[in-house]
C-alpha cells in the first residue's frame, strides 16, 4: 500500500466532523448575521479586545441591543494595545454605532475614512482522494490524487451598500510538482449590492442556487435575490460546460475513445438560466426550483443514446438540459439536522433523476477549537440530473450508495475533513468506492 494512502487513512481516522459547519447563533438583537459588524465582533472577542459584561462573558448565544453593543466598543476604544487589524475594525464597529456612541458621550469623528475597506481571507487545503472502480472487464480502475491549493478572496467595500469580490487559486499536484497549466486563476470577481430585502450580483460570480444539480463552479452574468422568509432568487448568464467534464460517468471502459471531449472545442459554453422559490424560517426551510442549459455542441458518439434519442451516434447535436429540483431540510435540535433533495433532467431518457438523504449530528465550526461532528447519507446521482453537483468529494455524479463524513477543528481555522464512500457507478452496475482527506487551514 503506498504511502499517501496509508497518510490519508491515518487523517481520515483523526478527524471528526461533518464538512456542513453550523453557523452560530446571531449574538445581535438589531444586526443580522450577515452584516460585516457580526464577524467583527466575533473576531474583536476572540482576540480578547471585547470582554462583554462585568462577569467578563461574551454572552455570545445571548441576543443583545444596540446599546448594549456601544458600551463594549466603547471600552474597546479605550484600549491601547491592540493589533493594527483589531484596530482597523473597533474604527469601523465606532462608525457603525456612532449614534449610540455619541449617547453615551464617546466622541466619534472620520473613522469611516481610517478604517480598512478591503479585507483578505484565504486558505491553504490540502486533498488526499483514493477512488476505486470495478469493471466490466478484470481490470479494476484505481486512481489516488495529491492536490494542495493556496486561494486568496479579497472583499472590498464601496460604500454601504455595494462590495467587490474576487478569489484566486493557485492548485498544484504534488505527485507531479505541477499546477493547474502553470498558472494563478481568477476563479470569480464580482460586485454585489445589498438593499434591505435585495441583493443583486454582477460578474464571474458562483451559483446563487447550490443544490443538488448545481456547484460553486462560476458562472459569468447576474443574479438577484430579494424577499426576507420567503426569497425568490433569479439567475442568468453563460457557464463553462466543460466543468460536466464527462457527464459524471468515471467507467472508461464503457465509453467511446472520445468520452473526454463531450463538448466540442470552440464551442463549449452553455446559456444558463435558473430560478429558485425558498422558505426559511426557525428550524425550517425549502426550496424548490428550475434551471435551463443550452447552446454548446455535443460531440458525435461522445454521448450514448440514454442521454437523448436525439442524439444519435454519427451526429454532433446541441446540448440541453432542464432541471426541476425540490429540497427541504429541519433541525430537530442544536445537534441534528436533516435535508432531503431532489432533481430531474427532462430533456434526458435515463439516468435522468437525482436524490439524496442525508443526516448530520454537530458541526466543526472554523472558529471554535474541538467542536466536530459527523454525517451519514445516501445519494443516487443520476449523470444527466446532477453533471456538475456539490457532493463531488464524495458520490460522484453517475453514482449511487451511502457517504459517511467526519470532521475536527484542530485548532481556530485549522480543520480536518475525511468521507468515504461505498456505492456503485450507475451505468456499469459496478462497484465502486472513495476515500476522501482534507485539511484546511484559514487565513
Amino acid at each position: 500500500m503506498k504511502k499517501t494512502l496509508v497518510s490519508a487513512l491515518t487523517t481520515a481516522l483523526v478527524v471528526g466532523a461533518a464538512s456542513t459547519t453550523f453557523a452560530a447563533a446571531n449574538p445581535f438583537s438589531d444586526v443580522p448575521a450577515d452584516h460585516w459588524a457580526y464577524d467583527a465582533v466575533s473576531q474583536l472577542a476572540a482576540d480578547g479586545v471585547i470582554e462583554g459584561y462585568g462577569d467578563t462573558t461574551f454572552r455570545g448565544n445571548q441576543n443583545i441591543t444596540r446599546y448594549e453593543m456601544a458600551q463594549m466598543i466603547a471600552k474597546a476604544m479605550a484600549k491601547t494595545d491592540v493589533s493594527a487589524a483589531d484596530k482597523a475594525l473597533i474604527d469601523k464597529l465606532a462608525a457603525e454605532f456612532s449614534d449610540e456612541l455619541g449617547n453615551l458621550g464617546v466622541r466619534v469623528s472620520n473613522l469611516e475614512r481610517n478604517a480598512d475597506m478591503v479585507k483578505w481571507n484565504g486558505l491553504v487545503e490540502y486533498t488526499y482522494t483514493s477512488t476505486r472502480h470495478d469493471t466490466n472487464t478484470s481490470k479494476k480502475v484505481k486512481n489516488n490524487d495529491d492536490d494542495l491549493v493556496f486561494r486568496l478572496e479579497p472583499k472590498a467595500e464601496v460604500n454601504k451598500n455595494w462590495d467587490v469580490h474576487a478569489r484566486l487559486d493557485a492548485d498544484i499536484k504534488l505527485d507531479s510538482d505541477k499546477g493547474h497549466d502553470g498558472t494563478v486563476d481568477l476563479k470569480r470577481v464580482w460586485a454585489e449590492g445589498h438593499y434591505d430585502n435585495f441583493n443583486v450580483k454582477l460578474g464571474k460570480l458562483p451559483n446563487a442556487i447550490n443544490l443538488i444539480s448545481t456547484t460553486d463552479d462560476p458562472y459569468s452574468g447576474a443574479a438577484v435575490t430579494f424577499g426576507k422568509d420567503f426569497k425568490v432568487t433569479l439567475e442568468g448568464g453563460r457557464l463553462d460546460a466543460t466543468q460536466f467534464g464527462d457527464m459524471g460517468r468515471n467507467m472508461d471502459d464503457l465509453l467511446p475513445s472520445n468520452s473526454n471531449d463531450v463538448f466540442k472545442k470552440g464551442d463549449d459554453t452553455v446559456n444558463f438560466q435558473a430560478i429558485n422559490l425558498g422558505y426559511a424560517k426557525n428550524k425550517f426551510y425549502g426550496n424548490a426550483g428550475y434551471e435551463h442549459m443550452d447552446g454548446a455542441t455535443l460531440v458525435a458518439n461522445s454521448l450514448p443514446k440514454a442521454y437523448n434519442n436525439d442524439y444519435k451516434a454519427g451526429k454532433d447535436s446541441e446540448y440541453k438540459a432542464n432541471i426541476w429540483f425540490v429540497n427541504a431540510g429541519y433541525r430537530f435540535d442544536h445537534n441534528s439536522f436533516f435535508k432531503a433533495e431532489y432533481a430531474q433532467n427532462t430533456e434526458a431518457d435515463n439516468y435522468d433523476n437525482a436524490y439524496s438523504f442525508e443526516y448530520d449530528y454537530k458541526g466543526a465550526q472554523q472558529q471554535n477549537k474541538g467542536s466536530w461532528g459527523m454525517y451519514l447519507a445516501y445519494r443516487n446521482l443520476g449523470q444527466y440530473a446532477a453533471p456538475w453537483s456539490t457532493y463531488g468529494d464524495g458520490v460522484d455524479g453517475g453514482q449511487k450508495g451511502i457517504e459517511v463524513g467526519t470532521g475536527y477543528t484542530l485548532f481556530k481555522n485549522v480543520q480536518l475533513f475525511a468521507k468515504y464512500f461505498n456505492g456503485k457507478d450507475i451505468a456499469a452496475d459496478k462497484d465502486a468506492e472513495k476515500l476522501f482527506g482534507r485539511v484546511d487551514v484559514f487565513f
